[in-house]
């Protein structure tokens, strides 16, 4: 096929480096207003009538201009950024808070920006130096236990701090939380309610599931049961880790009737491994998971296991941040959401 004469030729666009970039007189002059006018639309709407923010609105889609929000934070001093932190994006429990979150500080006119710092402080450390450098109008933390170093910066910051998914009476900030040795102490009641009396722990190594453990090895010892068997895999636990956990449990103690699992993936991968072996549930073994995510209740057997209100968690957070962000005062800024066992079939 002879090759199109030149003016048929598509135009190859022009390269981003070599484009004038839109500035905010562009807007105004299109919009016809003035630039301040243009600055209030777009970073406090609520003091500009609705026919002259659609209107700028449409300037900004039409020129493709992008605000220069760092520079407008040094301005102002605010950001409307929000960081969370999270110790995995892999799996589901931590995503109704960071879900609810999200929602929460966008109809307050905030950003979220995730960070996966894994279970090591020295990785926390490392994002929060980045972070603070940034002056993000608020931090959401998931767990309290951060290092000397971290807890001296996220101190001198003054940026408004909320600590989740635990608990503990001498917070950086605020805290949004809940005890972990109360909730291990409450399954251990519940399984020796259920006659459950040689028991058994597959537990993640990371401090929270820690804290659920010394909970649920006091409570034991309260009942005076024998100590319960422990096997430890490293977090974030998985269903693959579930199965070779109760064969290792089973190996230490056969005669094991119950076993509470850090995760609902370790719970999951229990209930496969108990079904290749033969074991009924909760007949022969009763199974109790944590965090109640989307299988726990459609699985054979459906999964006893405990739930975080992890939208309660992720909207008080986000208010906490908001409010003090906009110079408010927090009447109440720890808070115990608490926890529910969700009883099921397997338990």
């Amino acid at each position: 096929m002879p090759r199109p004469p030149p003016s048929t030729l598509p135009e190859t666009p022009e390269p981003i480096r070599n484009r004038p970039v839109v500035t905010l007189r562009e807007v105004a002059e299109q919009a016809g207003v003035s630039m301040i006018t243009v600055s209030r639309a777009i970073n406090t709407p609520g003091q500009v009538s609705e026919p002259t923010r659609i209107r700028i609105q449409a300037a900004i889609s039409s020129l493709g201009y992008v605000p220069n929000l760092i520079a407008g934070g040094l301005r102002s001093a605010r950001s409307h950024l929000v960081t969370a932190l999270v110790p995995t994006t892999t799996g589901q429990l931590f995503g109704e808070m960071v879900q609810s979150l999200t929602d929460a500080l966008e109809l307050r006119g905030y950003q979220v920006m995730l960070g996966q710092v894994g279970y090591a402080h020295s990785r926390e450390d490392e994002l929060l130096r980045a972070i603070v450098g940034r002056r993000p109008d608020g931090i959401v933390l998931t767990g309290i236990m951060h290092s000397p170093e971290g807890r001296r910066l996220l101190q001198a910051s003054g940026i408004p701090v909320v600590e989740t998914w635990d608990f503990t009476p001498n917070p950086i900030d605020m805290l949004v939380g809940l005890s972990h040795e109360q909730l291990g102490a409450a399954v251990c009641k519940h399984l020796h309610a259920k006659g459950r009396r040689r028991l058994g722990l597959l537990s993640g190594d990371d401090e929270r599931a820690a804290r659920r453990r010394k909970g649920f090895y006091a409570e034991a010892g309260r009942l005076g049961l024998r100590e319960p068997a422990l096997q430890l895999e490293k977090s974030p636990t998985s269903h693959t880790e579930g199965r070779a956990g109760l064969a290792a449990l089973l190996a230490a103690q056969p005669d094991i009737d119950a076993v509470f699992c850090s995760s609902d993936m370790l719970a999951l991968g229990v209930l496969t491994e108990a079904r290749a072996r033969a074991m009924a549930v909760p007949d022969q073994l009763a199974v109790v998971g944590f965090g109640d995510i989307e299988f726990a209740q459609t699985v054979i057997p459906s999964l006893t296991t405990v739930r975080i209100d992890g939208t309660r968690m992720g909207e008080t957070a986000a208010g906490f941040i908001a409010d003090r962000a906009e110079g408010k005062t927090v009447a109440e800024p720890v808070v115990d959401i608490g926890f529910s066992i969700m009883e099921r079939e397997s338990a």
